[in-house]
């Protein structure tokens, strides 16, 4: 479910992990520029907007969504983590000019970003739910 990202933002590069209540995740706005936006809500963490950093493609496309004004992002990522259905973790990179989906969630003046994932479709795959990578 990408459990974490490395990433560069102001010629720094950042590992962060969503376990971390301050993870942050960049955000390529229309403009181009890049913006940090929290990555999801955790349980501890104050907010109306779902719990978790991650938003599966069936559940946007049935529109359980759609009541905190989903906007689809971009996230600029140079490597993600996901853990195996054994609990190991294995780095990914992604090659140049692919990126993560997000969402961009909003209640009043709370906003977030998810991490939209997708089912493998291979049958036997090592992992429940990968990010979906764009292009």
């Amino acid at each position: 479910m990408c459990g974490g990202v490395y990433y560069t933002y102001n010629e720094q590069d950042i590992r962060v992990y969503f376990s971390n209540p301050r993870a942050m995740l960049p955000v390529r706005a229309k403009g181009g520029e890049i913006q940090l936006l929290s990555w999801g809500r955790r349980s501890e963490q104050t907010g109306r907007l779902p719990r978790g950093g991650w938003a599966r493609l069936g559940s946007i496309y049935s529109g359980r969504w759609e009541r905190w004004f989903p906007v689809p992002v971009k996230i600029p990522v140079k490597s993600f983590m996901e853990k195996d259905i054994k609990g190991h973790s294995h780095w990914y990179d992604l090659t140049k000019g692919k990126w993560l989906q997000g969402l961009v969630a909003c209640d009043q003046y709370e906003q977030r970003v998810y991490v939209v994932t997708i089912e493998p479709e291979m049958e036997g795959a090592m992992y429940n739910r990968w990010p979906r990578i764009m292009s």
